[in-house]
């Protein structure tokens, strides 16, 4: 039988030996869902330091008891890489955080460019959207983000913090290599109708390295997920 794995955060319950797990929404796709009874097993990490195998031990109508079975090591993205992806329209944005958090990027910094057509960003859905796909992936680390940023103070923010690059056609530029730094990465995605002459300028002015994707055309979500698996594989 397949173990599922589930995000509990240190607010919901801490990983002890054994503990009582309350929450309404776990319970539900516990018992309701999946149909776990007792003695059946399942998959716990809280984000932060822990990852384990717990067995459902009581299963009361309030609550559920756990108790540890074994730990897991856990798995974590071989680099902290930033995405700075302008905002899409409809639901290609949910597509970039769970493609994206299934490739390891522990930052989404959503980024309102000047053609963005889209500026505003549900962040309690968004939040959603990478927990289920750090579950479902075996990451053990939670993506961070942010509220939108408007690219000017994007730069001014970050540039000081993470080793910045830009992917777009307007810019290549021969001699380009792959960064190999242990340091921070962070890239930037445009819209889709790319950036502006005056955003491509800002780029240039503050120094960032290109990041080339290959010679044919990308749709906005494709080179989010491209450039992160880029940087990340």
């Amino acid at each position: 039988m397949r173990r599922h794995r589930f995000y509990v955060s240190p607010k919901t319950a801490e990983l002890e030996q054994t503990f009582w797990v309350h929450d309404d929404a776990l319970r539900n796709q516990w018992l309701r869902v999946l149909r776990y009874r007792q003695g059946d097993e399942v998959v716990l990490f809280n984000g932060i330091d822990t990852e384990r195998l717990y067995k459902l031990a009581r299963v009361e109508p309030d609550g559920v008891q756990l108790e540890l079975v074994t730990e897991f090591e856990r798995k974590l993205p071989s680099k902290h890489v930033y995405l700075f992806f302008s905002l899409l329209k409809k639901d290609k944005n949910d597509w970039v955080l769970q493609k994206c958090t299934e490739l390891g990027v522990r930052n989404f910094v959503p980024i309102i460019a000047e053609r963005s057509e889209k500026t505003g960003f549900n962040l309690e859905r968004a939040e959603k959207i990478v927990i289920e796909a750090a579950e479902q992936c075996g990451r053990s680390d939670i993506p961070q983000l942010r509220e939108p940023l408007s690219l000017d103070t994007a730069l001014a923010e970050y540039k000081d913090k993470v080793e910045l690059f830009v992917a777009d056609e307007a810019l290549q530029s021969a001699g380009y290599q792959l960064p190999t730094t242990l340091n921070p990465l962070g890239v930037f995605v445009g819209p889709e109708g790319g950036w502006t002459g005056s955003e491509l300028e800002l780029f240039t002015q503050n120094g960032l390295g290109h990041l080339h994707l290959g010679s044919l055309t990308l749709r906005a979500e494709t080179a989010s997920i491209a450039a992160s698996s880029r940087i990340l594989l």
